[in-house]
């Protein structure tokens, strides 16, 4: 009884800090969404997304991602953005409990894995809900996707109907995160080397129906006309957003440190082989593991954001579940590496620009040095395969 008192005390104590943050910080920012909800009410009377005039707030999505903001679009501003925060902050939740059902942690180690990730990736998710942004709830569908990827199957007797119901759900949500944002097109090539072939066919039909869902209102030769206009708007805008402060893709890495924009797309594109033969080579390693697809498909979406050319830094909230795994694999590392797994995910963790100051916050996210600690992070996933440890 005394624990459920306790329990319900934290649910409200939890849920008045929410509210509070919403009413005396986030509801005069979440500029983001401001963007998402413009774009949605230019959807809904057919008017173009993409603008000039827009400036650094244009929206940069595919048309198909306006669809999701329909609903709110309908709502007067304030009451729009208290509905997606709160949509975001409970995302932000279910992120780590998903992850958490998936690794099923040791009872010993279940605080350590659930307890930590949320403090050093905490950052992100503020981040994530203070511009009102929408990679929590993508992240979300690409888990529950992998969710469904590794379930185990039930009766012997129904084992066929039953995968086939797993790839057609899977499929149905991998093909909803890459209509909403393509990063989540990163699946797809596991999708082949795993032979999971209705996954992907059901993948491809949901991004193809997303693409052409905007010709209900712009009809099908206006809906070219505005994919063509996402083209041109993304291939000019990309450049100049590569050198950004908080842009943590490696392609962004390359370009701060070279100055070379033309020689960074070369390494960046070398890279992207590299980190492709590594994840084949761990993906091949791996067939002898007992759950081989948790830690390939948590390695996947911790690089999303690497991979990403517009890879921004909360991006990285992706990444929760790869390190949930980290930590419960913690004393598989030798001390040294624990010394320096603790010592990454620190700085990870408190390189804040309240902490560190304007100057020295800027000349960090300008070194890029962020990208490092999770190329670094990257190989300690990667080193769980190569032992046999995942």
């Amino acid at each position: 009884m005394l624990s459920r008192k306790l329990a319900a005390c934290l649910f409200l104590l939890l849920f008045g800090l929410v509210i509070f943050a919403f009413l005396f910080r986030v509801k005069d920012e979440m500029v983001d969404f401001e963007v998402n909800y413009t774009a949605a009410k230019r959807l809904r009377v057919g008017e173009t997304l993409y603008r000039h005039e827009d400036g650094h707030y244009q929206f940069k999505y595919l048309p198909f991602s306006a669809f999701l903001y329909l609903p709110v679009s309908f709502l007067p501003p304030l009451l729009a953005k208290a509905t997606w925060y709160g949509v975001v902050v409970c995302c932000s939740f279910f992120i780590f409990f998903l992850s958490l059902r998936l690794i099923n942690p040791k009872k010993e180690k279940f605080l350590w894995v659930a307890v930590f990730p949320p403090l050093i990736l905490a950052k992100y998710f503020l981040r994530e809900i203070q511009l009102g942004q929408i990679n929590a709830l993508v992240t979300l569908v690409l888990l529950a996707m992998v969710s469904r990827l590794l379930a185990q199957p039930g009766s012997p007797q129904y084992e066929r109907h039953e995968e086939i119901a797993r790839q057609v759900s899977a499929g149905l949500l991998g093909g909803l995160a890459s209509a909403l944002k393509p990063y989540a097109l990163i699946f797809y090539p596991y999708f082949i080397i795993r032979k999971k072939w209705l996954c992907l066919a059901v993948s491809l039909a949901v991004l193809g129906l997303g693409v052409v869902a905007p010709s209900l209102f712009y009809g099908i030769r206006g809906n070219f006309i505005v994919l063509k206009e996402w083209q041109v708007s993304l291939t000019a805008s990309t450049p100049s957003l590569l050198a950004t402060q908080d842009n943590v893709s490696l392609l962004a890495f390359f370009v701060k440190w070279t100055g070379n924009q033309t020689f960074s797309y070369f390494i960046y594109f070398f890279a992207l082989t590299a980190l492709g033969l590594l994840f084949l080579f761990l993906f091949v390693k791996g067939k002898a593991a007992s759950r081989p697809g948790l830690l390939d498909c948590v390695l996947l979406l911790a690089l999303i954001p690497l991979i990403s050319p517009l890879g921004w830094d909360y991006t990285f909230l992706s990444s929760a579940p790869a390190l949930m795994l980290i930590l419960h694999h913690f004393d598989k590392y030798r001390p040294f590496w624990r010394v320096l797994l603790s010592v990454n995910l620190a700085v990870i963790a408190l390189s804040l620009y309240d902490l560190m100051g304007r100057e020295i916050y800027a000349s960090f996210m300008n070194l890029s040095i962020i990208t490092i600690n999770f190329i670094v992070f990257v190989g300690y996933i990667a080193f769980l395969r190569l032992k046999g440890h995942a």
